[in-house]
């Protein structure tokens, strides 16, 4: 809960930082509260489309909520950015992800 608050804390000063919200995703991920990290993995990928790591984590979260088609498509959009930004390690596991099922 400590590090969820300081993460906050800093959000103060600065409400959009795309790499806060996303580790504040996490973290309440680690807490069971999937709920508020789909809230901010979905506003950084809409602030910030490029944001690829939110992409998989995200897919991950839908994946366990039973949302199987929208993960498909969380890690299609997911592989389009990575290879727009020439993130081939991202894409690689983002690949895995979607591989996983659709094959």
């Amino acid at each position: 809960m400590e590090r969820i608050a300081r993460i906050q804390e800093m959000l103060v000063s600065n409400p959009a930082d795309s790499f806060l919200r996303h580790a504040l995703a996490l973290e309440y991920i680690k807490q069971g509260s999937d709920a508020e990290a789909r809230s901010l993995f979905e506003a950084v990928l809409l602030d910030a489309p490029g944001y690829v790591g939110s992409y998989y984590h995200l897919g991950k979260l839908l994946e366990r909520a039973g949302e199987a088609e929208e993960a498909v498509r969380c890690y299609e959009r997911g592989m389009e950015q990575a290879r727009l930004k020439g993130e081939q390690h991202a894409l690689n596991e983002l690949r895995a992800a979607w591989e996983e099922l659709t094959l």
